[in-house]
């Protein structure tokens, strides 16, 4: 997230030759954070990202969790849980609506001036609204939660600070059915949309790799609190169920000569043939099924229109609406469960163990939080 340049270069036909992706800005959470004390951490790593900030502070947390060796009392995992799929809905909504309706609805050769939500709005104004309520239902759940829609602060080490408030519960059952019906007629609009872009499915980001997403034990889709598996380009599973604890031993990192960006792949293959993708499209071609009625319904049939393995990044797009179905009914799954408005939502405990690794599903792709500390708790 930050500034980045890309570079392309032709031969002497005209054919591209070559392409340089180079992030030129230097982060350095890595070094800024050292001294400070564990417990700090999900806040400030959670400024790494303004769209995503809930899913460093989960991922953050979760690493804490890790260090302090506690088991976060069950209403707390539920309440994480919560948040996270607002995040997955409402970051899901900014991409496909925001950033990517433009260019899908209006179409690519439209003029640039007006190819925005602006003229979106004036061609498709319906489409324009069901994402701003869509997005703006994600927002407010987290502001509900977090008692903040941008870096709440209410996720920490342990747990939460606070349980949930009835009437916060009560206000987001009523608010559900409506952004459900957003969802639903979304995917129905971009199935009849989606035949309108043979060129852009058959070139974008369309070549064989690995994946990499998580996984519940039975091995369906799994965003919170899952176990790393890899599949290869044909669909073999070649790893399974790697704890957090163990991700080293399954990812490396390369530094790039033309980029500050680290390069991961996987290690038993090395740099060359390891490469591997994430985010919504490699979440569902990782895992077996989704656990939710409508979402694997809608999961089965794009495997039905696409096949098992789907390669090229244009269906990202596909994949999003029907992880954003996903986290519409998990929400509704634990706003219902009973437990969820129990009052003890955080373990407290100091360093137990030196070293922690958090792990989750952020919108755009698998998040690994490892932190190191010496014996008073400082990074």
């Amino acid at each position: 997230e930050g500034h980045a340049s890309i570079t392309i270069d032709l031969d002497d036909a005209g054919r591209v030759a070559d392409t340089q992706f180079s992030v030129t800005q230097i982060r350095g959470f890595e070094k800024f954070v050292e001294g400070r004390p564990y417990y700090e951490m999900p806040s400030i790593t959670a400024r790494i990202c303004g769209i995503c900030p809930v899913s460093h502070l989960l991922a953050s947390s979760k690493a804490c969790d890790e260090i302090m060796a506690v088991r976060v009392p069950p209403t707390a995992a539920k309440l994480r849980e919560l948040l996270h799929m607002a995040q997955i809905v409402q970051s899901h909504a900014l991409s496909f609506f925001h950033l990517s309706a433009p260019d899908l609805l209006l179409g690519m050769d439209y003029d640039p001036a007006l190819r925005n939500v602006a003229g979106l709005l004036a061609k498709h104004p319906a489409v324009v609204q069901d994402g701003v309520r869509l997005r703006k239902f994600g927002q407010q759940v987290i502001e509900r939660l977090g008692r903040e829609r941008v870096h709440p602060s209410w996720t920490v080490p342990g747990g939460v600070n606070a349980e949930l408030d009835p009437q916060a519960r009560e206000k987001t059952l009523e608010e559900w059915p409506a952004a459900l019906d957003i969802l639903q007629r979304t995917l129905a609009l971009w199935k009849e949309t989606i035949d309108s872009f043979p060129d852009e499915v058959a070139t974008f980001s369309n070549f064989p790799t690995m994946y990499c997403g998580t996984v519940s034990p039975d091995g369906a889709l799994e965003l919170y609190d899952g176990g790393l598996r890899f599949r290869d380009a044909a669909g073999e599973i070649v790893a399974d169920h790697v704890e957090a604890a163990d991700y080293a031993d399954y990812i490396g990192e390369a530094t790039m000569p033309d980029s500050y960006l680290k390069a991961p792949f996987y290690k038993p293959l090395g740099l060359e043939q390891g490469t591997y993708r994430v985010g919504p499209l490699a979440r569902l071609n990782v895992c077996d099924h989704i656990s939710t009625p409508l979402a694997d319904a809608e999961l089965q049939e794009m495997r039905q229109r696409l096949g098992r393995i789907v390669q090229s990044s244009f269906h990202n797009h596909y994949a999003r609406l029907i992880e954003a179905l996903y986290g519409m009914e998990r929400m509704k799954e634990l706003l219902e469960d009973p437990r969820i408005l129990e009052t003890k939502v955080r373990a407290h405990a100091g360093v137990n163990d030196l070293e922690g690794v958090g792990i989750i599903e952020a919108p755009r792709g698998t998040i690994i939080h490892h932190y190191n500390v010496i014996e008073d708790g400082a990074m």
